[in-house]
């Protein structure tokens, strides 16, 4: 069975050593010791528990979409060049970088240091609708 210290899971998750230590207070994960002594977590139980907060997350919006891969982030660059702008998001860990164009960066008012999320999907066409709209 996979396990990883305290300190890497909170690295995969995206949280705190804090965040990872508290859920194992409540409860959310279960630990145990290393051969080293030092705390443990099952890589199993740490993978359900992202799955959780990522779904969790995902109720919270007021749009269903057909697209999956969601990256919420911090803009920590913007390139506009003529027609054509560069954006990179830090989505925890991760360093995701869009083309768009400059008219499409501008409406959206992006901003270093602005949130924001990538969407990605192979086929590059995403539908959106309200919640509540009629099934």
């Amino acid at each position: 069975m996979t396990q990883y210290r305290i300190s890497e899971a909170a690295d995969l998750v995206g949280v705190s050593d804090d965040t990872v230590r508290r859920w194992v207070v409540e409860g959310l994960l279960s630990a145990s010791k290393d051969a080293s002594g030092r705390q443990v977590v099952p890589g199993d139980e740490l993978a359900a528990r992202a799955q959780a907060i990522a779904t969790a997350n995902d109720d919270r919006s007021p749009v269903r979409r057909s697209a999956r891969n969601r990256f919420v982030g911090l803009v920590t660059r913007i390139e506009i060049d003529g027609l054509m702008a560069q954006v990179e998001l830090q989505c925890g860990p991760h360093r995701v970088v869009s083309l768009m164009s400059a008219e499409a960066a501008r409406e959206l008012r992006l901003e270093v240091g602005s949130r924001g999320v990538a969407v990605v999907k192979a086929t590059m066409v995403i539908i959106e609708t309200d919640k509540e709209s009629p099934a």
